[in-house]
């Protein structure tokens, strides 16, 4: 399966504390028309860990009927409940997404055997391409990249999204696994660097906002341009380190409310950011010109 390219993570609006379906399928047009080869719903950037299992469902249900085909739709099935992952992929498949994205189990902590045998099962039970979520700042266990190159030689295991932070461990997983596991970015600021190494493109914040830049930077890389590449990487830096400067997904909620492409609604535990990174953030998107001055 080809997963190369700019996936944007698509948020998941809120309005007056229900899902707004009408938004969220203007931000569908407005990534297909931007470029983006795929799109990813209910991951983390989506707020998938406040939804309930029916919003969950009625998400990937309604973004690929708003695609109707036109790029990739990837869902968010993760779980740190085997058994309620493996629902969740088998509903992916029969709301025709083209692939599930599984977070490695948090809070549990398994073993590196435990995380095996947990993607070993999802894969098995549903016949759907799978892509393991290495993120270790949000789920507190590392998926080493001894345990991905086991899973790679399972037919369903088709890809990583690394967020480790470590180009180190990402070299070694490209070097372990070779093209039997497709290397994904989860990192808007090391998308170049990825590249450079193996990977095949990103899972993006920062397209929610750019959607048009981040899948040229990647294009570019891609095909060998790193000059052109780098321009796209400085100068969207400023601007992605803007939208980390508190926790995902409220920075870029705020900035799509501050683009009028949806309302800034979050769901607690998390808030609105504060207004001095607001103003931070209004600053990089001028500079960027993805806001009138």
């Amino acid at each position: 399966m080809d997963l190369s390219g700019s996936i944007p993570a698509l948020v998941t609006p809120f309005k007056g504390g229900q899902v707004d379906m009408a938004a969220l399928k203007q931000l569908v047009e407005l990534q297909i028309q931007g470029g983006s080869s795929g799109i990813l719903v209910c991951g983390t950037t989506g707020e998938s860990a406040t939804l309930t299992h029916e919003e969950h469902e009625r998400v990937i249900e309604a973004t690929v009927q708003a695609v109707k085909g036109r790029v990739k739709v990837i869902a968010g099935t993760g779980s740190n409940n085997t058994a309620e992952a493996i629902r969740l992929t088998a509903f992916a498949k029969k709301a025709g997404a083209d692939a599930a994205l599984l977070i490695a189990p948090y809070y549990n902590k398994p073993s590196q055997e435990g995380l095996y045998q947990h993607f070993k099962a999802v894969a098995q039970a549903v016949d759907l391409p799978q892509i393991p979520y290495n993120i270790q700042g949000r789920t507190a266990v590392n998926v080493e990249p001894e345990t991905l190159a086991r899973l790679a030689g399972l037919p369903n295991i088709v890809a990583v999204k690394e967020a480790s932070g470590s180009l180190e461990q990402m070299s070694r997983v490209r070097q372990l696994c070779g093209d039997k596991l497709a290397l994904i970015s989860g990192d808007d600021a090391l998308t170049l660097p990825v590249m450079a190494i193996g990977g095949v493109g990103v899972m993006s914040v920062a397209a929610n906002i750019a959607p048009r830049a981040t899948a040229d930077l990647v294009a570019k890389a891609a095909a060998g341009d790193y000059a052109g590449a780098r321009a796209i990487h400085y100068a969207l830096l400023p601007l992605v380190r803007a939208l980390f400067c508190e926790t995902n997904p409220a920075p870029v909620k705020a900035a799509l409310g501050l683009m009028g492409l949806c309302g800034a609604e979050l769901r607690l535990p998390l808030v609105s950011i504060k207004p001095e990174n607001l103003e931070r953030l209004r600053k990089e998107m001028q500079a960027f010109g993805l806001l009138k001055h």
